[in-house]
């Protein structure tokens, strides 16, 4: 098998997320134009300098990429679409960084957002995938908290994990939310909160889901010289990888694609666990980062519930994650919820978070899980990004 290439001399600027709502009038195209419109702003860019374009969205339809450059008034040579869901901002970063290096385009900026209206949610659900809809729907399965529920059940089952040592996590990630001015979430979260929490679908109860809302985040992918030029402070990419329908003999998924090239990624940055500062993992469900703790290589495999309860996960701890308050207190986006760590990720080794900024963080690591299909989410991703000096 060949060996991933380097990503060196391309980096990463002006990360922005449009402030989240509950629910929105507007269509996701106004969404995604917020936030380019933001990225740009901010790197002192016109939509007529950028030359790749890369979206993530569900609820763009009938439109896709391509007709968001006629709405938005864009003329890329380069263009993705990525129905990629949590993996989809680390999938984002790798195509975009390959096309700036083989000279498909100079300035390529990745956008995610999606509206929610009244029914948004409703309507995804309806026709999200096909398995869902001939094989979950037809049974009264109503999305995903259901498939989550057998999943976190079977890993307490496997592993002795309990419902408190989810609550942490969640309860680390509001304390971390109440520093995001944009966050959902405004109200403090206790473990007593957290337990008496009205019960969804056992054992998953109300603080255990993420909060669909509306919103979008993006960021730029340029050459180093380029960012130097304009004066942007830029996040490096040590290392990336992706990885889909991992492991699909497994009867529950108890870990997902990251297991088969986490070593890779780390011999790519050259790094190992110990030196990452950060972590941003995917958390629709706090299960979910559970298992990439583990597979991501921070304790070994139904270790992280004692992980957990060892380690303090707030912006000043000593093992934070999910600094922006994650998806589970600042909200899910739609398909920005692949975006929302990673953009904070930039945000962080820059040394432009404002308020949820971690202190000398100079590596970050970013993982993405994303399109449950069925029963598993099929794509994994992850990314070590870094500091200028790093």
């Amino acid at each position: 098998m060949s060996r991933r290439q380097s990503y060196d001399g391309v980096v990463l600027v002006a990360p922005y997320s449009e402030p989240y709502q509950r629910y929105s009038i507007e269509t996701a195209h106004w969404w995604i134009a917020r936030a380019l419109r933001g990225s740009l702003q901010s790197a002192g860019l016109k939509p007529g300098d950028l030359d790749g374009f890369s979206v993530a969205s569900f609820t763009l339809f009938p439109d896709t990429a391509v007709g968001l450059t006629q709405h938005l008034g864009l003329c890329p040579r380069w263009l993705d679409h990525i129905p990629m869901g949590g993996a989809s901002g680390v999938v984002a970063l790798r195509r975009a960084a390959r096309a700036v290096q083989a000279g498909d385009a100079d300035i390529v900026a990745c956008v995610a957002g999606d509206t929610n209206h009244i029914d948004s949610f409703r309507n995804m659900l309806s026709s999200f995938s096909r398995f869902a809809m001939d094989a979950s729907y037809p049974y009264g399965y109503g999305g995903p908290n259901a498939n989550f529920a057998l999943l976190t059940d079977r890993y307490m089952q496997t592993y002795g994990a309990t419902r408190e040592d989810f609550g942490r996590i969640c309860i680390a990630q509001r304390a971390n939310a109440l520093k995001n001015p944009g966050a959902v979430m405004k109200k403090p979260l206790s473990l007593d909160d957290y337990m008496a929490a009205r019960p969804i679908a056992d054992p998953i109860a109300l603080f255990d889901c993420v909060m669909p809302c509306a919103g979008s985040e993006a960021f730029l992918v340029m050459t180093e010289d380029e960012a130097v030029k304009r004066n942007l402070p830029f996040a490096r990419i040590a290392g990336a990888i992706e990885r889909h329908n991992a492991f699909p003999d497994d009867p529950i998924q108890l870990r997902g694609g990251w297991v088969m090239d986490i070593d890779e990624l780390y011999e790519q940055a050259r790094t190992t666990p110990d030196t990452i500062d950060l972590l941003q993992t995917y958390d629709d469900y706090p299960v979910i980062s559970m298992m990439q703790i583990e597979d991501l290589g921070f304790c070994a495999k139904g270790d992280a519930a004692a992980f957990v309860r060892a380690h303090d996960l707030t912006i000043t701890g000593d093992f934070p994650h999910n600094t922006s308050g994650g998806q589970l207190s600042a909200g899910q986006a739609g398909a920005a919820g692949g975006f929302i760590g990673l953009v904070e990720a930039i945000r962080q080794v820059t040394g432009t978070a404002g308020p949820t900024q971690v202190a000398d963080a100079r590596r970050t690591m970013v993982s993405g899980f994303g399109m449950i299909n069925y029963d598993r989410g099929v794509c994994s991703s992850a990314a070590i990004i870094t500091s200028e000096t790093a």
